[in-house]
């Protein structure tokens, strides 16, 4: 899944997110953080610390999803608007093989393949975790994203 946040410490939100993942998953890896620009906003907000965690779960997507906004919410995490600034933000990117499209969750992730800022990290802690919609790897959506440009990439200019 992937982590961000825009708003306070944000370093202390994605450590308070890790530490609440750490029961949720098995196997876990953790990326290095990556600080980008807001993607897909409106108006002016704060640079994002992004990362990304890895690992196995027992729990079903939709129990999972759960739990993920349960941390977000504990992290004080609002939403009075689509893309606005935030505390916590968990998205879940990919779960196994999946592919899962109703009116609570989309896994795989619908723009992840287009986001430099969860490619990057992904590709640290699973570069051979492959997309079950395109059959491309990580390391290789990653690869295809730097030769066809980086629309919504994130990355600082």
């Amino acid at each position: 899944m992937a982590l961000g946040s825009n708003l306070g410490d944000r370093t202390a939100h994605l450590d308070f997110a890790i530490s609440r993942l750490i029961h949720l998953l098995s196997e876990i890896r953790v990326s290095t953080r990556h600080e980008t620009m807001p993607v897909g906003v409106t108006g002016d907000q704060p640079m994002y610390l992004n990362a990304v965690v890895y690992g196995r779960t027992a729990l079903g997507p939709h129990e999972f999803l759960r739990q993920l906004q349960a941390i977000e919410a504990e992290r004080g995490r609002e939403r009075p608007a689509p893309n606005a600034p935030r505390t916590l933000d968990l998205d879940l990117i990919l779960y196994g093989r999946m592919h899962c499209e109703d009116s609570t969750l989309s896994v795989p992730h619908p723009r992840f393949r287009e986001r430099l800022f969860v490619l990057e990290p992904l590709a640290e802690v699973a570069p051979d975790l492959p997309d079950p919609v395109t059959g491309h790897t990580v390391r290789e959506l990653l690869r295809r994203l730097f030769v066809h440009g980086r629309p919504g990439s994130g990355r600082r200019p």
